[in-house]
């Protein structure tokens, strides 16, 4: 099949998708979609189509749009408890991110065990806590799982940490608060940001 010179010479705009060799023509083309692997002519789209590489690709392609689909009708099934257990996985996790150089909250100590992110008032008495910063800190597992919280030390930290005007907030009623699955979604995805921007500072 025929090219004009014009067509051959184009040059990579600058900022552009980068430009490709047809596998069929071999002529040089500048796609205008990432899955796009041939240039613009019927012959090559069809030669390619029909070649192995091109079959790999085809039910790449498929493979990928079907697990998006998979994924979308995963996500619409998930009922309110499935959102709240995945956002609160991931606010623990950047507590844990957060006060990373912090000892325990509770004992004070550093250790080489495992971290979880220790609620000064619990989810169960204050669900409207849950999320609130100020209430959760690093705490080791010892205090967390076999004191109760270690709860006396725990305050008696948290004063140094965010003073005692705060604390007396934290303290303080609160108004009862059931998180929407917006919401939810919401404060997984911030806090995913809060994680990327910690892991890629360290």
């Amino acid at each position: 099949m025929k090219r004009t010179p014009l067509q051959r010479k184009t040059p990579l705009t600058s900022g552009g998708p980068r430009r490709r060799r047809c596998p069929s023509c071999r002529v040089m083309f500048t796609p205008v979609r990432d899955s796009q692997a041939v240039c613009g002519e019927i012959e090559c789209a069809v030669a390619h189509g029909k070649s192995e590489k091109g079959q790999a690709t085809t039910r790449k392609a498929l493979a990928d749009v079907e697990r998006r689909k998979i994924k979308v009708r995963k996500e619409k099934l998930k009922t309110r408890a499935d959102h709240l257990r995945e956002t609160q996985v991931v606010f623990n996790e950047w507590i844990r991110l957060r006060d990373a150089a912090l000892p325990c909250v509770s004992c004070g100590r550093y250790h080489n065990g495992q971290w979880h992110a220790g609620h000064y008032r619990t989810v169960g008495g204050n669900p409207e806590l849950r999320f609130e910063p100020l209430n959760v800190w690093r705490q080791c597992a010892p205090c967390n799982n076999h004191q109760s919280g270690n709860i006396v030390n725990y305050r008696i930290e948290l004063v140094k940490r965010i003073g005692a005007d705060k604390l007396d907030w934290l303290e303080g009623p609160h108004e009862p608060k059931r998180y929407t699955i917006e919401q939810l979604k919401t404060i997984k995805s911030e806090c995913r940001a809060l994680i990327k921007e910690l892991k890629g500072a360290a």
